[in-house]
């Protein structure tokens, strides 16, 4: 069974690898994959009101759905995270009235009485972060959800939104080859006990070392227009990979085994949550959790894949 951390400070725990759900169609298969997951002892499983391909048509929470069909009569075993705060053509939301409407909106699609985790996807300009977290401590009052996170924020807003009710999580994206949150953000969540989640924790595949040339990549495949999946970016990218595959192989691993032993490493408050569609892949994630890394090891990895390797920025333009 994998091992448990904390997230936080309020007494939340959860697998140390988690699931992403993001990128799975609304189909059994994944029906499966996620009970499958759940019987190989991972607890928490991380969806978002918009995940799924009806947010392209203004409708929300399809990848809800099948979660909270995939776990219904399970409960209790899991602890399920969504996220609000992301419109369609609309940025980023964060008032009361978006919120009160988002969260219930969320239970109806899941078929839950409460959310475990529940995230601000994305800072709302318009709204003090005061107000949203105070919006959202009503709801913990109200027994709508049981402990608050954010995702991609400042150091700034997560020491006045801690200020107003204590955070259990931050979301973001955190990788060998993204670590820009090492600079402040992962100091402070340390500071202040507060977990942190990272998302695309194998460089949205990259890491894994299957994909080899661009036409690896499904036409359909959202990551053909993210920099670092492009011309030379890819290259280059490609021959810090190969790298890691070599360093895998000594140790007797695989590369996305690697990447999360080294994840796991910077930090006991840290839970990565891969997303995959395959329980083979969900199988070998947890498998690195049997991965020691050495001090000699990390400098290793330090060395081959420091911070700043990765060429091209981690978002596109679509």
């Amino acid at each position: 069974m994998p091992q448990r951390r904390k997230l936080g400070n309020e007494g939340l725990e959860v697998s140390a690898i988690s699931l992403g759900t993001m990128m799975m169609p609304d189909n059994e298969d994944s029906v499966r994959t996620i009970q499958g997951a759940l019987d190989l002892g991972v607890t928490m499983f991380d969806t978002a009101d918009l995940y799924g391909t009806e947010y392209l048509l203004g409708k929300f929470g399809e990848n809800e759905k099948l979660v909270g069909r995939a776990l219904k009569g399970r409960r209790d075993e899991a602890v399920i995270a969504t996220k609000f705060g992301v419109t369609h053509g609309q940025g980023p939301k964060g008032d009361p009235a978006y919120i009160k409407k988002s969260v219930d909106a969320s239970l109806y699609s899941m078929g839950l009485d409460y959310i475990d985790l529940y995230y601000q996807h994305r800072p709302d300009p318009n709204t003090p972060i005061e107000e949203t977290i105070g919006t959202m401590a009503d709801l913990v009052k109200q027994g709508k959800i049981r402990y608050i996170g954010l995702s991609e924020v400042s150091v700034d807003t997560i020491r006045r939104a801690h200020a107003v009710h204590p955070i259990t999580a931050v979301e973001t994206e955190y990788s060998l080859w993204s670590r820009e949150v090492e600079d402040e953000v992962l100091p402070v969540l340390k500071e202040l006990y507060i977990g942190l989640v990272p998302y695309s924790p194998l460089g949205r595949g990259f890491l894994t070392g299957q994909i080899k040339k661009f036409e690896d990549l499904p036409e359909d495949d959202y990551r053909r227009y993210y920099p670092r999946f492009q011309g030379e970016n890819f290259d280059k990218n490609l021959e810090v990979v190969s790298l890691i595959e070599k360093m895998a192989a000594v140790k007797g691993c695989t590369p996305a085994q690697l990447s999360l032993a080294w994840l796991l490493a910077q930090g006991n408050q840290i839970v990565p949550i891969p997303g995959t569609k395959q329980l083979h892949r969900v199988k070998e994630n947890i498998g690195a959790l049997q991965v020691i890394l050495t001090a000699d090891d990390l400098s290793e990895i330090e060395r081959i894949s420091p911070k700043g390797i990765a060429a091209g920025s981690r978002f596109g333009t679509f």
